[in-house]
């Protein structure tokens, strides 16, 4: 790639590359701020997916063990029959969100009384296991959310640092070497129309010392 750009080393070109250089500046601070503010929010959701990780596997690790329990004091058939006809216990939202310009769903989960169930020979390790998977659903949603908006976030935040880097390490470096070299031919030319000036000078006395 180039080192300066092609453009006439003329004094309004040379004008209209410093307001070029002026907005290129002022586009490179405002992404280093938005960076800036993106890198800080991908940390903070980092630490909110770690926390909803942990928290999750912890349900997980609950709900796996009363749905075991369940099954050894009901059995396979009765608990399949138990759970037929049941109807979900979450009501779940997904609205978009935006910040910075960066889109993520937002989940909100609202978790519903559990549905009586008339069956006899239920066991108590049943409602127990329903509650404790729809803690784990709930959580899940959660989860969902927020590695999803981390995703999102580092993706727009690795965009941003290149074109910062971009900005810094390229265009702007361009429009400063175009602009250096048109200030040294500009005062180049200047120094050569002053030099034949003082010659014609020279020579004009010249001529009328000879008179």
């Amino acid at each position: 790639m180039s080192a300066r750009l092609k453009v006439p080393p003329t004094k309004s070109a040379l004008l209209q590359l410093k307001r070029q250089v002026d907005f290129l500046q002022q586009g490179h601070d405002m992404l280093e701020r938005k960076r800036e503010l993106l890198t800080r929010l991908v940390y903070e959701r980092l630490q909110q997916y770690r926390e909803l990780r942990g928290q999750t596997r912890e349900a997980l690790d609950r709900a796996y063990r009363w749905l075991g329990i369940a099954h050894l004091r009901m059995g396979e058939t009765l608990l399949k029959q138990a759970g037929l006809g049941l109807h979900p216990g979450l009501d779940l939202r997904i609205l978009p969100r935006s910040h910075i310009g960066v889109e993520y769903p937002s989940v909100e989960v609202h978790k519903r009384p559990l549905q009586p169930v008339g069956l006899m020979w239920t066991d108590a390790s049943f409602d127990e296991s329903r509650q404790h998977l729809l803690e784990l659903a709930a959580l899940l949603a959660r989860q969902g959310e927020a590695e999803t908006a981390l995703w999102r976030l580092l993706a727009e935040q690795r965009k941003t640092q290149k074109r910062v880097n971009a900005l810094k390490y390229n265009v702007i470096p361009r429009y400063q070497a175009t602009i250096h070299f048109i200030e040294g031919a500009l005062e180049e030319e200047e120094r050569n129309g002053l030099f034949q000036v003082k010659l014609l000078r020279e020579q004009q006395a010249a001529g009328n010392d000879g008179l």
